[in-house]
């Protein structure tokens, strides 16, 4: 009776410590979180060789930064959740810091395919007479009768404050979570109308998914005029992240909320699913490292001037 008390307890409190954690690890459990580790690590010094051969290819400072922005995101997340393993009750601010690299991310992606164009001021003597298609995913793609945006240096900066309004405001409204959290208004998971976890959620994915929208305009164009790029699988690899790190995390909570994840002590039920969804990234993250190596790396010739993009 104690013991089932004991357990319905456990399954009631937070995440554990990570001395509670470790206390309780099993071999298997001990071999799994050292193949993790490793991944991670091994994905980590991946990303430094790769920024390394970035820096010495690529002159244009302004085209080196974007592609190192964009190749993290991948090494990043992976970091991110690897420390939440580790420390489980840390996975509230790891998942802040992954969102909010990913967010910098997708408009260093958008700053990267304007780059590959040569500039701005290239890309708008380029397409000129090429308006860009408005009705792209995800929140206008069947909205067919959006008229096309004409290329000029204004339009170009709507596209790129619609990718840097979610860099600066899901940093903010992360910034207002962890107040409340820290007050106790805060609780992760509970999807309710009087829970500020709730509208801050909302927010920050209305602002993601806005800042979708600006991408997929210009990939629209670009997937046409910088196939020597690899913009297509580069683009590919970027979305597998955003849907991995974003989509994923929600399907598991639905399967918390249902009851398919259970508690298994030392883990309630929503921190296990977390430590599912932490697992899974991890891998996820490695292969994304691994095969965007095949894309990233080019045979450089001349100047940026000379050559506009690394293709």
């Amino acid at each position: 009776m104690e013991r089932n008390l004991s357990q319905v307890l456990k399954c009631l409190d937070e995440a554990p410590t990570s001395e509670e954690f470790l206390y309780s690890m099993d071999p298997s459990t001990c071999f799994t979180y050292s193949v993790l580790t490793l991944m991670t690590l091994v994905g980590s010094l991946m990303y430094l060789e790769e920024t390394v051969y970035i820096t010495r290819k690529i002159t244009s400072s302004c085209k080196r930064t974007a592609y190192i922005w964009v190749t993290g995101a991948p090494p990043v997340i992976a970091a991110t959740s690897c420390v939440g393993l580790w420390v489980p009750r840390s996975s509230m601010f790891t998942d802040f810091t992954a969102s909010i690299y990913l967010s910098i991310s997708l408009h260093k992606f958008l700053v990267m395919m304007l780059e590959e164009f040569g500039g701005e001021e290239a890309l708008v003597r380029r397409l000129q007479d090429k308006p860009l298609k408005t009705s792209t995913g995800p929140c206008c793609c069947c909205c067919l009768c959006l008229p096309p945006l004409p290329v000029s240096r204004t339009s170009l900066t709507i596209l790129k404050w619609g990718t840097l309004q979610a860099a600066l405001l899901r940093p903010t409204l992360m910034f207002f979570a962890t107040v409340l959290w820290s007050n106790g208004t805060y609780q992760q998971g509970k999807m309710e109308v009087k829970e500020a976890f709730l509208w801050i959620t909302l927010l920050s994915v209305a602002a993601f998914l806005l800042s979708l929208w600006p991408l997929g305009i210009m990939f629209a164009q670009a997937k046409l005029d910088l196939s020597k790029c690899n913009i297509v699988p580069k683009f590919a690899l970027n979305q597998c992240v955003v849907v991995l790190s974003q989509a994923q995390s929600g399907i598991v909570d639905v399967l918390v909320s249902t009851g398919t994840i259970s508690c298994v002590p030392p883990f309630s039920a929503r921190a296990r699913g977390t430590f599912m969804d932490q697992q899974l990234l991890v891998v996820e993250m490695f292969i994304v490292i691994f095969v965007a190596r095949f894309y990233y790396r080019w045979e450089h010739s001349g100047s940026d001037a000379e050559n506009p993009g690394p293709c």
